[in-house]
């Protein structure tokens, strides 16, 4: 898969994500409140809830609101009970899609997924109808113009990540997701400026579609990111820039 097509549609999915902030700030604190009160409170020794706050941090959500999240997750204070769940299906012009959630009802939130997938033009399929061709992985994105990349692939391959990649402007570090945040911490501490970091689910190939088709896809996108129980959606479409115009 192009590089360019991987880091763009990270780009752009963040840009839509930050459009909708008391969605995004919603989905951090359910992350942080299952984490806690699967692993406990604190993110020393719960990876999985240092993840979730890291993403809280990235979308600047205020301290004492993860706080008050963790403290619910670990019990400290009443707090909502929710699971995860992951949903899979196709997309207009085939696309591939994941659905990935924090439900606190199965019976009211599939039916609502299987909805906007048929509205938008797709159908819901079967668990792992389509994450088979999608790889889990850490992304870190710096600014080549500010970063000198020699250096940047020293210390991210000393810290252990898998590969670092350079198009567009853009130095891309790969890690295993159990890496992720041991080169992430890496690279902040050589004086890097990290743009973005994720962990996610990168496909292993992916499919161009026309400005048209796209801008159904993203509609298709757009209702599924304002379902309630939706955290993440990861897809492998390659959306041309026109699209988002």
């Amino acid at each position: 898969m192009a590089g360019h097509s991987k880091w763009a549609n990270i780009k752009h999915r963040k840009a839509r994500v930050d459009s909708k902030r008391s969605k995004q700030w919603s989905n951090c604190s359910r992350a942080i409140l299952v984490a806690a009160r699967a692993g406990g409170g604190d993110p020393k020794f719960n990876t999985t809830l240092r993840y979730a706050i890291e993403d809280a941090k990235a979308a600047n959500m205020p301290k004492d609101t993860i706080e008050k999240a963790v403290k619910k997750g670990s019990g400290d204070i009443d707090g909502e009970s929710y699971e995860p769940a992951r949903y899979e299906g196709y997309g207009p012009g085939g696309i591939a899609i994941i659905a990935d959630c924090l439900q606190c009802n199965s019976n009211k939130t599939a039916p609502e997924i299987r909805a906007i997938f048929a509205k938008g033009g797709g159908n819901l399929g079967t668990p792992n109808s389509v994450s088979f061709g999608f790889t889990h992985e850490g992304i870190i994105l710096i600014d080549a113009t500010s970063a000198d990349e020699d250096a940047v692939i020293e210390t991210a391959l000393e810290a252990g990540a898998n590969d670092v990649e350079t198009e567009d402007g853009l130095i891309s570090v790969t890690t295993e997701p159990s890496g992720f945040l041991e080169v992430k911490d890496a690279l902040v501490a050589a004086g890097f400026k990290v743009e973005q970091a994720e962990l996610t689910f990168t496909p292993e190939t992916t499919v161009a579609l026309a400005v048209e088709r796209a801008r159904s896809f993203l509609r298709l996108v757009d209702a599924l990111e304002d379902q309630d129980d939706v955290q993440k959606i990861y897809h492998n479409a390659e959306i041309p820039d026109e699209a988002y115009e």
